[in-house]
């Protein structure tokens, strides 16, 4: 039998930067936890110990805080796209880099100077690019934590049933979900942060005005509202948990409960998973791993 090296990588996770922006009394911030992975010849590194081709995780740590420096953070996109070029281009073992960004938001605090910020309660906005020593990259842009709810315009019937089967039919329930979404750019992409915008538009919008019968028709009513809104996007991943809300029975108590008092469970609940794609999206490559 012989044993041989399978794939492998490493790098520095979640370093966070934050990068402040001072013009005159306006400031603006951009608050990121970026991770770095790093793939080539690093066959020596695991087999006899050598770590003449391993750059060392701290090093990756002062390079992005050295380009937060140097080049500022706009939008997460791009600077994901110089940190995978530097690291490709100026270490000859490494042959393909991943880096991934999550940004927090902050808003300027009503009637405060303009130095005065808190943290946004919405969802974080994310990113990963892989760029590989032949020039090929990928670009997936998404967000996480977006919490949506309809409160009428949904049912859930008609499904198939066994001897374990104990839901009833609905056909006015109320339908919440955390939405997790990735999307798939075909490059070059004129502005990622009108992009994000944009796309998180569709999302909700396709959300909020779709009657669903199924939380599979909803996911896969917004992707397509991306795709044919957006034509720099091929494909999009959504990941959506059914945050369940069961109507309390009111009744010990001579009280009628007309869908009006609920019950959020949050476990165990339904998980949607799904892709949606134009039937002609370029190969995806390396793009999701």
């Amino acid at each position: 039998m012989a044993v041989v090296l399978g794939p492998n990588r490493y790098g520095k996770a979640e370093t966070r930067v934050v990068r402040v922006t001072r013009d005159g009394d306006v400031h603006r911030i951009k608050d990121c936890n970026v991770s770095v992975a790093l793939s080539g010849d690093m066959t020596e590194a695991h087999i006899s110990g050598s770590n003449a081709a391993v750059l060392p995780t701290d090093t990756q740590k002062n390079t992005v805080f050295a380009y937060a420096k140097k080049y500022g953070i706009s939008q997460i996109e791009e600077f994901a796209r110089l940190l995978a070029r530097h690291f490709t281009r100026s270490q000859p073992a490494v042959h393909r880099a991943r880096v991934a960004i999550e940004e927090y938001s902050w808003e300027r605090i009503p009637k405060g100077p303009s130095w005065s910020f808190a943290r946004a309660g919405g969802e974080i906005r994310t990113c990963a690019v892989h760029y590989d020593r032949n020039g090929t990259e990928t670009v997936v842009s998404g967000l996480k934590d977006l919490v949506v709810l309809n409160t009428t315009g949904s049912e859930f019937h008609g499904f198939a049933r066994d001897e374990y089967t104990t839901l009833e039919p609905a056909t006015d329930r109320v339908l919440a979900t955390e939405v997790t979404a990735t999307w798939r750019y075909v490059p070059p992409v004129a502005d990622y942060g009108e992009s994000y915008e944009e796309v998180r538009r569709c999302l909700l919008e396709a959300f909020a005005r779709t009657h669903s019968l199924s939380l599979q028709q909803t996911l896969y009513a917004m992707g397509s509202r991306v795709l044919a809104d957006r034509p720099e996007v091929c494909e999009v991943r959504l990941t959506l948990p059914n945050r369940h809300h069961f109507l309390v029975d009111l009744t010990p108590f001579g009280l009628d409960n007309d869908n009006e008092v609920y019950f959020a469970a949050d476990r165990p609940y339904g998980l949607i998973e799904g892709h949606v794609l134009r039937d002609d999206a370029p190969a995806a490559t390396f793009a999701w791993e």
